[in-house]
């Protein structure tokens, strides 16, 4: 039980350092530079392990038109997201509002899938996350003040947040009922996802990152062998062990890590930010509680919505 929870505490520190990794590699490379990086970094580990169980196999090239879908939306473009907001915005504040596709997630289901119809709680849940995202973005400032959170950087983890929440019902409509492994999606996600960066990213200028020892070792092994490859490892490892509910609680973690590397780091962090944390934390808890009693109420299990920060 010791390792188990060892992994979930992990999890949760590896989820949470991603962005202060992304924050270190801006200056020297761009959002898309540092999205290719990572899904290759991240990449290696599941091509390894996916190797040594031998779980890939060529016909599942019949579901390729589904991969790549998933690795456009819910890989490239979340994780290019992640990183053009984070380059915006201060680490901590990235690292909450990176709690919140759950809100859209439930937003999604609740206008997409016919049998995830939100109830009372969930609804109290997404408005408290709204709150708490309005109250971080404090959009009355950003005329006034000169220390305003740049919305352009919340646009960007806000549009992150919303296709991963549209991503859960690509998944609930096409690829559960294929029935593959996690690691056989997961592979061919990162996969083409690292094609479709490859293809799309300007790689003039990548090596400059080589310029920064502490920049170099965030991007390769916090953001990518960790933050990324070694995550779904502990997540679908916690998901077996402690079932959807319990291995998705590590969401709860990250902002809070987030936002005290910020601090630890230098960034302001305020009344203001904390309060939004709370919001966010209290709309995630919420939205749980709210999916758990459909759940008993509809005796069908309905997987929990989790971003892999």
């Amino acid at each position: 039980m010791i390792r188990t929870y060892t992994a979930f505490f992990l999890l949760g520190l590896f989820w949470g350092s991603n962005y202060i990794y992304m924050k270190w590699a801006a200056p020297l490379i761009s959002p898309a530079q540092i999205s290719l990086l990572r899904v290759f970094f991240g990449f290696v580990p599941l091509a390894i392990l996916a190797r040594r169980r031998d779980v890939l196999r060529l016909d599942q090239v019949r579901y390729l038109h589904h991969f790549l879908v998933m690795a456009a939306l819910a890989t490239a473009f979340c994780y290019f997201s992640m990183a053009k907001g984070t380059a915006l915005l201060p680490s901590g504040i990235a690292g909450v509002l990176g709690g919140s596709p759950a809100i859209f997630t439930s937003i999604a289901s609740t206008l997409f899938l016919r049998n995830e119809k939100m109830n009372r709680s969930m609804v109290c849940g997404v408005a408290l996350g709204m709150a708490g995202i309005t109250l971080i973005a404090r959009p009355w400032s950003a005329l006034s003040s000169d220390d305003a959170i740049s919305l352009a950087g919340v646009a960007w983890m806000i549009a992150g947040a919303i296709v991963f929440g549209l991503s859960y019902i690509y998944v609930r409509r096409f690829l559960s009922p294929i029935n593959l492994a996690p690691l056989v999606i997961v592979t061919w996600q990162m996969g083409l996802a690292l094609l479709i960066l490859f293809v799309l990213t300007d790689l003039h200028g990548t090596g400059q990152i080589l310029q920064d020892w502490r920049a170099t070792a965030g991007v390769v092994i916090g953001l990518g062998f960790l933050g990324t490859g070694a995550s779904f490892l502990l997540y679908y490892f916690l998901l077996q062990d402690l079932g959807a509910v319990v291995a998705s609680g590590a969401v709860y973690i990250t902002p809070v890590i987030a936002l005290l590397i910020g601090w630890a780091a230098g960034e302001q962090i305020g009344q203001l930010e904390i309060a939004a944390m709370f919001l966010i934390l209290g709309s995630l808890a919420i939205l749980e509680i709210g999916r758990q009693r459909t759940v008993q109420s509809q005796a069908v299990p309905v997987p929990s919505a989790v971003t892999l920060d």
